[in-house]
């Protein structure tokens, strides 16, 4: 079954199944992955090296979609999920040892991916628009996905949740596998296409058409709020 006829890859150009976007909320969970300042807040350009200018200007296009269209699009839906009463999670990724050695190898890799982010560390933080209010969980992951490095797994199960709303960054790597990890758990899973991105529209735009319409449905934060405002 499909949603719409938006991201659909090979496999189900024929599938003239179509759904509807269905949302049960006490059993929904929304899931905020990795919205942290070391991933979405741009750098200060005055203090940058000529070298390292000209890598904060090629990430230039994808802050600009992270400020005017995924945070604003994740406060949206954040506030609609509060106002219900509706399960509110976040991940993040962040190391207990402060040499990182916990980590995964993809964590310990060089280049972007190495990640050194223990306790207490400014840049870790989840970026103040989307603060975790009280009691709205919080987990911490030396992973990508959010499953496989916490026990989220359980508690969403515990708390009755059968299906997670997810956003945040980056599409083709944390989102991607925290994805494909809770379908394979046997979770329904709704992807907002606008409140989450990569590092650029292309592999974004790719990574939305690989997941969709098997790992999960891939919708927009109008049709998920839609969805919600009618349930």
């Amino acid at each position: 079954m499909r949603v719409n006829d938006r991201h659909v890859s090979f496999y189900y150009e024929n599938d003239n199944d179509i759904g509807k976007v269905k949302i049960v909320p006490e059993k929904t969970a929304l899931l905020i992955i990795d919205m942290q300042h070391v991933f979405v807040t741009r750098p200060d350009y005055q203090h940058q090296i000529k070298q390292d200018k000209k890598e904060v200007e090629r990430w230039e296009p994808f802050y600009e979609i992270i400020d005017k269209v995924v945070i604003p699009n994740n406060e949206k839906i954040l506030k609609v999920f509060r106002q219900k009463g509706m399960e509110v999670c976040f991940a993040k990724i962040q190391c207990q040892k402060k040499s990182g050695s916990d980590r995964s190898l993809d964590q310990k890799s060089t280049g972007y991916n190495g990640l050194l982010l223990p306790p207490g560390t400014p840049s870790s933080e989840i970026v103040p628009q989307l603060s975790p209010f009280e009691d709205e969980i919080v987990i911490t992951k030396t992973t990508d996905s959010a499953l496989t490095g916490s026990p989220l797994r359980l508690w969403l199960h515990n708390m009755g949740i059968d299906t997670v709303v997810c956003t945040g960054v980056l599409t083709d790597q944390c989102v991607s596998s925290t994805v494909r990890s809770l379908a394979d758990e046997s979770f329904k899973v709704w992807l907002i296409e606008d409140a989450c991105m990569a590092a650029t529209q292309k592999i974004h735009d790719n990574e939305l058409e690989i997941l969709n319409n098997i790992y999960c449905h891939v919708i927009n934060t109008s049709e998920l709020i839609e969805a919600l405002n009618n349930c």
